[in-house]
């Protein structure tokens, strides 16, 4: 007996499926609707949701007819034999009817399947679609065919992608098709299927277009030549221009041509004149189009390599340094004078008192054993920013307390995790240059709630959107909020922010549940309809989901400005479709780009989750075309706030990427481009022990020829190689001279000691050494930071902070501070006696102690002397007591002769400067020791930090 299925039963499971495969998309629509009209970006999301759909759509349709059309002229013109294929034995009998319902079904699937594989591909392509109807012109053509660079970024991606999905479409129409031919052959001659003359003239009319598409290709790969490398040039070279050129031209013609002629002779019987212009085809291609290039490549032009690819040489050259932004770059001489004096040094106070003797990383690890308070905070990383202190700029280092979800007591509570611990508290700050008694880090910004020791004011400490906010949480619930502990105790408060989502009634609460995948939403008796739920709270996915289209830095970094805390995080454009240029990784790291501008600067409030967008490059015609694709989401620079202005900053990584290229392009005469005769490397330098490339670092300074400090970003550049120091580069972040970049090059015939030789040279100087083995020795690890090249008038001077961290503890306390210069090398507890020490600097003297109203010459350096001293003192009677207990008396009294040279100096900044002269025998102002060593070094043989005799 045979079931029969009423037509409404399988009208209703076709909606069901096709509803069962909407909902999640759906879902997720309703979400992003929500998320990003709440955001104040929803116009931006009904561009893209728009656009995706009517390409879904367009592309759907279109595939559907081609497809379609195609299987129905094979259906008709090859009808399938029913009732071969009808299956008959003693159990099961399947009736003709019931196969030709199979194959339909069979047919409208295939169509379905091709359909939506190319509709999502047509929906990939909206923003070049978007962008190719918006274009600007970049103002600059390529040398070889004449065409804007506009042309190559915007219209070439769509052109390409439209090509290749042709390609795809015929070549899948094709298989569908011929499977029903051969279908329809099997069924009448089983034993040996053969394709009938309908069969054969529509695979031949689909074979024509297809070769037709191909002709489109090559026409387009002529374009595509000038973003390859082929030998020595990015670009089109000789061989390209003499010979791949001609030969993609020829072959398009081929395929043109080949095409012609299988339509011709279409009605023609069998497969022979198929198989003859294939043929034709593909051995024109081996010959034109690989063959003869290589040959013009191994025979003609690498022998004469330099004398024909000069021109094309140029071409990249240009190129590169314009789609890098390395021909804005500004080349000075530095003469790298060696007649620094102390008087010098101090004429660059702001300069000085801002030289970064903490590293991000132990700096990073002290914060976390001082100031995460709770084991669910944490520190992500330590941002370098300058600040406005008593009206004069400082450098410091800040870092985020934001809530970690992974530490939260019980954390797989649902109620703790996203109702109750929703944010982070505060920040920590400290300046790059200044130690307390201990050798910790003086903090300006500590604790919970924030105690600021500087005029900082911070109204909203609340951090509810950062670099470790992954999770979704709810807030407006009937759980109180966890604020921070107050000891014993916890404060609780209530988000009063308007960023989130409301959860509404019931339905909104559903799909939200859904998209979570959480049935707590819908059934936590705390959850109510005035709640809201904050997610992608994570800043960089935050961005990144409004503006897809930009690459994002790798280093947001936190600003505290008129009372809030904002992260701000640069920005790029990038393409991959710049004539001539050669690449790089992008950002993200998922392509190769030859092309990028910091464009933008994006801003995050860490406590409603406000985003903003701001146009930091209006010259750049990619965000100009961005501008006018989504009007109003972008906002000039100058609708900044001012007090965010005030922190912008050259980024690192754009910096990074420019200081890569530099090293090769700033090279311009081809030759010397060709032979690489002056290659530039970054330096190397020691970090914690291990050699490593030296990162570009920030630096408040006055650039020779300026007026004034500012901040700068600074790399330092020897040959490859060697490792002596040719230039180096300033990137600048202040005011008018924002995004400029000044290159230093040194005299070529003059030898400067590059970071590795100064690090050498550290290693073999034996106080220095001999200091580091016996810390070493004592149960602790010497940690030596980054070696900073500062740049002083015009000379170099070389400043490296040394740590000491238990073996058995976490917390790094920064000891000495090592700084050489010329031929000279100190290494004292502090900066300002490391200076002195190295210009032959007179000791501070009474008159030059601070005075009790906190003034004099030098009271700011004198305190933190004092500090230091008394914090060298204690260190040194701590160790002759753990001495005197574990009776190691030799250890003791170096320890004791340690604590009575600290209490000397000390007396000499109090005013005993004649006595402590008298009893050592001398009659004036200390300076150079026998033999030329600097003050503060030590006579051969002698232990550190052992009075001399």
């Amino acid at each position: 007996m045979q079931l029969q299925i009423p037509l409404w039963v399988r009208v209703l499971a076709v909606v069901s499926v096709i509803a069962w495969l909407g909902f999640r998309p759906a879902v997720d629509v309703y979400v992003d609707w929500a998320w990003f009209e709440a955001l104040g970006y929803l116009e931006v999301y009904r561009t893209s949701l728009v656009s995706q759909v009517v390409l879904f759509v367009v592309g759907f349709l279109t595939a559907a007819v081609f497809t379609g059309a195609n299987l129905a002229v094979a259906v008709r013109r090859s009808p399938v034999n029913l009732y071969r294929l009808a299956i008959v034995n003693d159990e099961v009998q399947l009736q003709p009817g019931r196969i030709q319902t199979m194959l339909r079904v069979a047919a409208v699937a295939a169509v379905g399947l091709v359909s939506l594989m190319f509709a999502q591909i047509a929906q990939r392509a909206w923003l070049d679609l978007l962008a190719w109807s918006h274009q600007q012109p970049f103002g600059t053509v390529d040398p070889v065919f004449g065409r804007d660079v506009g042309f190559y970024v915007f219209t070439l991606p769509l052109l390409q992608l439209v090509q290749v999905s042709v390609v795809g479409l015929v070549s899948v129409t094709m298989l569908v098709t011929a499977g029903w031919h051969l279908l329809h052959a099997a069924t009448h001659d089983p034993q040996r299927p053969r394709l009938g003359d309908a069969g054969r003239e529509q695979l031949v009319v689909l074979l024509a277009l297809l070769l037709l598409a191909f002709a489109g290709g090559w026409w387009l790969d002529r374009f595509e030549l000038l973003m390859q490398r082929h030998g020595a040039v990015q670009g089109i070279g000789y061989a390209d221009r003499y010979a791949r050129l001609p030969g993609y031209a020829f072959m398009g013609v081929v395929a043109a041509l080949s095409a012609l002629v299988l339509l011709v002779r279409i009605k023609r019987k069998g497969w022979q004149p198929v198989l003859v212009v294939l043929g034709v085809y593909m051995g024109a291609r081996v010959l034109v189009a690989d063959l003869l290039p290589r040959t013009v490549q191994d025979y003609i032009v690498k022998p004469n390599e330099l004398g024909l690819e000069r021109a094309f040489l140029e071409h990249d050259i240009a190129a590169t340094r314009r789609a890098f932004a390395l021909d804005r770059i500004e080349v000075r001489p530095f003469a790298a004078e060696s007649k620094l004096t102390m008087e010098d040094v101090r004429a660059n106070p702001l300069t000085v008192d801002n030289i970064r003797i903490w590293d991000t990383r132990p700096l990073l690890t002290t914060y976390r054993q001082l100031q995460e308070i709770r084991t669910y905070y944490d520190f992500q990383d330590v941002d370098v920013d300058r600040y406005m202190i008593d009206g004069v700029p400082r450098q410091v280092m800040l870092a985020a307390r934001e809530m970690n979800a992974m530490n939260i007591r019980q954390a797989d509570s649902w109620v703790n995790a996203h109702l109750q611990y929703t944010h982070g508290y505060g920040f920590t700050m400290s300046p790059v240059n200044v130690v307390t008694e201990e050798g910790l880090p003086e903090l300006w910004a500590k604790d919970i709630p924030p105690a600021m020791a500087v005029d900082i004011a911070v109204d909203r400490p609340e951090i509810y959107y950062g670099e470790l906010s992954g999770q979704y949480v709810l807030t407006g619930t009937g759980e109180k909020e966890f604020d921070y502990p107050m000891g014993d105790q916890n404060v609780y408060a209530e988000y009063d922010g308007k960023g989130g989502v409301e959860l509404g009634g019931l339905l909104s609460q559903t799909l939200l549940s859904v998209y979570f995948q959480s049935l707590d939403i819908l059934l936590s008796q705390y959850v109510a309809p005035e709640s809201k739920v904050l997610f992608r709270r994570n800043i960089e996915a935050r961005v990144s989901r409004v503006a897809p289209f930009l690459d994002f830095d790798a280093d947001p970094y936190l600003v505290v400005a008129d009372g809030r805390l904002v992260w701000m995080i640069d920005a790029y454009t990038t393409t991959g479709n710049y004539p001539y240029a050669s690449a790089l990784t992008s950002a993200s790291g998922r392509r190769r780009v030859n092309y990028i501008r910091n464009a933008v600067k994006a801003t995050v409030d860490a406590y409603d989750g406000t985003v903003q967008f701001y146009v930091a490059d209006e010259d750049d015609p990619l965000i100009r075309v961005y501008s006018e694709i989504f009007p109003g989401a972008f906002q000039p620079l100058s609708a900044m706030p001012a007090s965010l202005q005030d922190h912008i900053r050259y980024p690192a990584d754009f910096f990074r990427w420019q200081a890569l290229k530099y090293r090769t392009y700033h090279m311009q005469d081809p030759t010397v481009f060709y032979n690489a005769e002056d290659l530039w490397d970054t330096p190397k330098e020691v970090y914690a022990g291990d050699e490593q490339p030296m990162r570009p670092y920030y630096l408040i300074m006055k650039l020779p020829g300026e007026e004034k400090a500012e901040f700068i970003l600074l790399v330092p550049f020897v040959p490859t190689g060697k490792d002596n120091m040719i230039a180096w580069m300033a990137a600048r972040s202040d005011g008018e001279h924002y995004g400029k970049l000044v290159m230093y090059q040194f005299p070529k015939q003059k030898l400067i000691y590059g970071p590795r030789q100064i690090e050498a040279r550290i290693d073999q100087t034996p106080e220095i050494s001999e200091q580091m083995t016996l810390w070493s020795q004592a149960g602790s690890n010497v940690l030596r930071g980054n070696l900073l090249v500062i740049p002083i008038e015009d000379s170099l001077m070389y400043v490296e902070p040394v740590y000491l961290q238990a073996e058995k503890g976490q917390l790094p306390e920064l000891k000495r501070v090592i700084v050489s210069y010329e031929n000279r090398i100190a290494m004292e507890t502090t900066l300002d006696r490391a200076l002195a020490a190295v210009f032959d600097a007179a000791v501070p003297t009474a008159s030059d102690a601070p005075r009790d109203d906190g003034t004099g010459p030098s009271a700011a350096s004198d305190r933190q002397s004092w500090r230091a001293l008394v914090g060298s003192a204690s260190e040194a009677w701590t160790a002759a007591d753990v001495a005197r207990r574990e009776g190691d008396w030799e250890a003791f009294g170096k320890a004791l002769s340690r604590v009575g040279s600290e209490l000397a100096q000390l007396q000499v900044l109090a005013g005993g400067e004649a006595e402590a002269t008298a009893a050592a025998g001398g009659d004036g102002a200390p300076g150079p020791t026998e033999g030329g060593a600097a003050p503060g070094a030590l006579p051969e043989g002698q232990a550190p930090g052992a009075p001399g005799e």
